[in-house]
């Protein structure tokens, strides 16, 4: 299995999450949750550049797509957007009703 196949799977799963408590979000929750991905990714593509070049972990050439960020592979990035799409999902289903003035 892939990377990219494992990483897809967890991807789809949390933007069911968030499709579902969409409709639940206060106003500016798109911004929020696209502010907070990005503040995310480029923490990730960092810290496991770091984590890569300092000889931590690695990933088998032959189970990533290679395409990278630095040092980090592309399909590294879908776990902190999968985070951010299913804890915000969740929140939105979990938490009261916010409706429009």
């Amino acid at each position: 299995m892939t990377y990219l196949l494992l990483s897809a799977a967890f991807l789809a799963v949390a933007a069911v999450v968030a499709a579902i408590g969409w409709r639940r979000a206060p106003r500016g929750h798109g911004r929020a949750v696209a502010i907070s991905a990005l503040v995310l990714v480029l923490l990730t593509i960092a810290f496991d550049s770091i984590m890569i070049a300092t000889g931590l972990f690695d990933y088998a050439d032959a189970h990533i797509w290679g395409v990278r960020l630095g040092l980090a592979p592309v399909e590294d990035l879908a776990y902190p957007i999968a985070g951010v799409l299913l804890l915000s999902g969740l929140w939105n289903l979990m938490g009261e009703r916010v409706d429009a003035d």
